[in-house]
């Protein structure tokens, strides 16, 4: 057996979103499906300022929203994710997830990247009702 200060191995299969590495200024995170992560149920987006935020689709499916505007979100693209792709959202991009029920995705950030150090923009009837018709059934 390999000593565990050589090497650590994690899993989650819990729901939601759960911190399994943290090193200094980053941590590695699952992020599994939760309620909230389905498309009638997203009602903001987020930005972090302070980092950018990586996400990999594992098992299932996800559809990834990207959103312009100042101060808050005007428009929005979807992004179906293809699992094993690295996905690299930019630091000020508003941007929320929608996930199948079977969805595990990795994520990578800023090991302080909190609510207080986010922004948030809530959406708009229509911008919810495009997440709704653009995201998973």
């Amino acid at each position: 057996m390999i000593n565990k200060e050589l090497l650590e191995e994690h899993s989650y299969n819990g729901e939601g979103f759960k911190p399994l590495v943290v090193y200094k200024t980053w941590r590695v995170a699952f992020l599994n499906y939760i309620n909230e992560l389905e498309s009638e149920n997203i009602s903001r987006v987020e930005r972090h300022p302070e980092t950018d935020e990586v996400f990999v689709l594992m098992r299932g499916g996800g559809v990834l929203f990207i959103g312009e505007g100042e101060p808050e979100v005007k428009r929005l693209f979807p992004q179906i994710m293809e699992q094993g792709v690295i996905y690299n959202v930019k630091p000020l991009t508003w941007h929320t997830i929608v996930l199948t029920r079977d969805a595990t995705v990795l994520i990578v950030e800023n090991s302080d990247t909190s609510e207080k150090n986010s922004q948030y923009s809530d959406l708009s009837t229509e911008l919810k009702e495009f997440i709704q018709n653009n995201g998973l059934t």
